[in-house]
């Protein structure tokens, strides 16, 4: 008998994290800003929200039992996708998007996939087993308690984000493969930081914590309940909200090619990094991709300066240069303020 599937609480009926929200639907409108870091304490809402992230998506169409989950009809394929293009054999079927969750204490082999060297020599053919990186090809890689985990693993991660592509080395054998994710890291700073130069590399990264407020807290508690007392009723309450949001995402992405970051745009994103003093240019680059992704979800392909001082509270923060007693929380309103004065 079939197991049912584990009713998933609606991303649409969490309540509040405005800034951890918005972050993860930008990542899923363009995944190529890199990444999310979401700190913060427990019961926070951290992981309810990746793994209902998920449903939002669309199903995508991969070629048939390909273990890095190849898009059919994309150009970058593995080596045994390629060769199934090429004879013709490759039929493909449609996927729903997961998450693929990084188990803490994996080593690199598990992360990336091996090479059996001995087959290779002896056969003359690559023999890959697949790691986590092929398995998130395409879905959501969670990293939960990212901070604890070893920083080589942590640089194999990014390094991936960033380039889209897997490759893996073994006594002069090599193997690469695509490795396409919206990559996910949740932490709690009580139990240690990740080094700056690994905070620097996720694209957008946002603090949460307990509502202080009463009466979303107690709405949060009464959500719950009524989830757990009738998830599939409760899910049917939010059905609507999740179309929408679907319907969201989905035509941002579909026009995110045509959005147009014009000179204003990128002058902005330059005057605030010099501005809030962020070392290099990597947050430039995230506020631009980020502010393209914000636009789309707005329906324009204009961006605007406005939309670089809206996301710069996701992209800034961490790269601030601060001391430990500074709060992280940027003031986007005096920013899009100072930034008018400035433009004129």
């Amino acid at each position: 008998m079939k197991q049912k599937n584990k009713a998933v609480y609606p991303f649409s009926a969490i309540v509040g994290q405005e800034n951890m929200k918005e972050a993860l639907i930008l990542n899923t409108v363009n995944p190529s800003i890199g990444g999310v870091l979401i700190r913060g304490e427990k019961g926070t809402a951290k992981s309810t929200a990746v793994r209902s992230l998920a449903e939002l998506l669309p199903d995508r169409f991969v070629i048939d039992g390909c273990p890095c989950g190849c898009a059919h009809g994309s150009l970058e394929l593995c080596p045994e996708c390629e060769e199934r293009v090429s004879t013709g054999k490759d039929g493909g079927t449609y996927v729903p998007m997961r998450v693929v969750e990084l188990p803490l204490g994996s080593t690199e082999d598990r992360v990336a996939g091996t090479l059996d060297i001995e087959h290779a020599i002896s056969e003359g053919r690559k023999k890959f087993e697949p790691g986590i990186l092929a398995m998130a090809n395409g879905n959501i890689l969670y990293v939960d308690e990212v901070n604890l985990l070893e920083d080589h693993i942590v640089d194999l991660l990014l390094d991936a984000a960033a380039m889209g592509t897997n490759f893996i080395e073994r006594e002069g054998i090599s193997y690469t493969h695509p490795s396409r994710f919206i990559l996910i890291g949740t932490m709690n700073p009580e139990e240690g930081d990740l080094r700056p130069q690994l905070l620097d590399r996720f694209g957008l990264a946002v603090d949460v914590e307990a509502e202080r407020d009463e009466g979303r807290r107690t709405e949060i508690i009464l959500r719950r309940m009524e989830f757990e007392k009738d998830p599939e009723g409760f899910r049917e309450k939010y059905s609507g909200e999740q179309d929408r949001l679907r319907k969201l995402i989905n035509d941002a992405r579909n026009i995110l090619n045509d959005v147009v970051a014009g000179a204003d745009a990128v002058k902005a994103a330059v005057r605030i990094s010099l501005h809030l003093g962020v070392d290099g240019h990597r947050a430039d680059l995230a506020l631009i991709k980020t502010a393209s992704a914000y636009a789309a979800t707005q329906g324009r392909t204009a961006v605007v300066p406005k939309d670089v001082a809206h996301v710069s509270k996701l992209v800034m923060p961490h790269r601030m240069r601060r001391n430990p007693f500074q709060d992280s929380n940027l003031d986007t309103k005096e920013l899009e303020e100072w930034l008018e004065m400035e433009i004129r």
